[in-house]
């Protein structure tokens, strides 16, 4: 088979599959309806499909040996898209803005090409169709639910709106961070806005201990091992007039190393409460488990390198992300690598945005790279 002469021959079908997951997005641990159309699609082919992590699919294709994992993500974010297209989504409040619309679409072209090639197949492909990568991570119930099972590599791959069409960006080694959630209660004592003296202030305290965690970043970590804590919500108060008793924060903790994770855990909890005490405040500090670094397999770079310079402008990335990845489930387990592919339109410029689209030859790109690394794989 001629396997770009074939890619191009689906790519209008697959254009079609593309617009109408994005104008169905569903978010995670709900996409039943996305499974289900996943499902219908493989059952079409003749492929062995089977729902996995209660919204996801794992579906095998040949018998032989080394078996190889591919993983696409499926959920969506609660982003209200602006994107004024025939395609745009039709679920208010529900947007594929991280393009796993576009990685589905690709692995089911990628299924498609390989169940038409898999009397010639010198190994065997699993396909895992991954809920919840956004929010409560899919990757590790797929694994409980026995994805890996006989796999021997696996490989994932992400649209990146900073690279051109045809182009590949790898990464030896650290490619994503670790997270950790972080939640922070501080109870004071409610009073009168005239008389402060009488309350504790909590909205004062958290405003004390925003300004102190951030130094955990800025002097207590060296400047050459990168390290973010962000705050995205905080929640207190009941009326202009009313000294706050509680206030919440929720946020983020993203490392590099296991070293840097455990020390700003201790250091989050050692700040707040003493922050809370100074100011005669309580507290109570929850670290929520995220996911694992993701750090790539050296030889199977090298070998996305191979395979695909010849079809691809490789682009290396420098340095780490501080974006984390739930395919590290994966690759910590098996060998595995994660890769970066070109989706520019020149209108989007980064991902998680309510305008973000992609332009959709990515998806003969995607293809391609994932039929040949299955295929030269001995």
């Amino acid at each position: 088979m001629n396997v770009k002469e074939r890619i191009n021959q689906i790519f209008d079908q697959m254009v079609t599959v593309r617009r109408h997951l994005h104008m169905h997005p569903e978010l995670s641990n709900e996409e039943f309806k996305t499974q289900a159309y996943i499902m219908s699609f493989l059952n079409d082919l003749n492929i062995d499909c089977k729902p996995c992590a209660k919204t996801g699919v794992i579906a095998s294709i040949g018998s032989k040996k080394p078996c190889i994992g591919i993983r696409a993500d499926i959920d969506a974010l609660p982003i209200q898209e602006i994107n004024q297209v025939d395609y745009k989504s039709k679920h208010q409040g529900v947007m594929h803005a991280c393009g796993h619309d576009v990685h589905t679409t690709i692995l089911l072209g990628t299924a498609k090409i390989l169940k038409e090639m898999e009397d010639e197949l010198e190994n065997s492909v699993k396909l895992f169709f991954q809920p919840a990568e956004e929010t409560t991570g899919g990757a590790l119930p797929m694994i409980e639910d026995g994805a890996l099972e006989g796999v021997d590599y696996v490989f994932g791959l992400h649209v990146m709106p900073y690279l051109e069409v045809g182009q590949i960006e790898v990464k030896h080694g650290q490619l994503n961070a670790s997270s950790n959630g972080v939640e922070i209660k501080l109870i004071g004592k409610t009073g009168h806005g005239a008389y402060p003296e009488k309350g504790v202030d909590s909205i004062m305290v958290s405003a004390n201990l925003l300004t102190s965690l951030q130094t955990i970043v800025s002097r207590n970590t060296s400047p050459l091992d990168s390290t973010v804590l962000s705050f995205g919500t905080i929640h207190g108060g009941s009326k202009s007039n009313i000294i706050c008793d509680e206030v919440t924060l929720s946020g983020t903790l993203r490392t590099l190393s296991k070293e840097s994770r455990a020390f700003s855990i201790k250091r989050i909890q050692e700040i707040t409460e003493h922050i809370a005490k100074a100011h005669g405040a309580d507290c109570r500090v929850t670290i929520l488990d995220g996911y694992e670094p993701l750090v790539n397999n050296n030889d199977l770079v090298d070998y996305i390198e191979d395979t695909l310079e010849k079809d691809f402008d490789i682009v290396y990335k420098d340095k780490p992300s501080l974006g984390v990845e739930d395919f590290s489930y994966f690759s910590n387990r098996v060998p595995g690598a994660f890769y970066h592919l070109g989706c520019s339109n020149h209108r989007s410029d980064s991902l998680h945005q309510n305008d973000f689209d992609v332009d959709e030859n990515c998806i003969k790109s995607g293809i391609l790279s994932q039929v040949m690394l299955v295929l030269n794989m001995k």
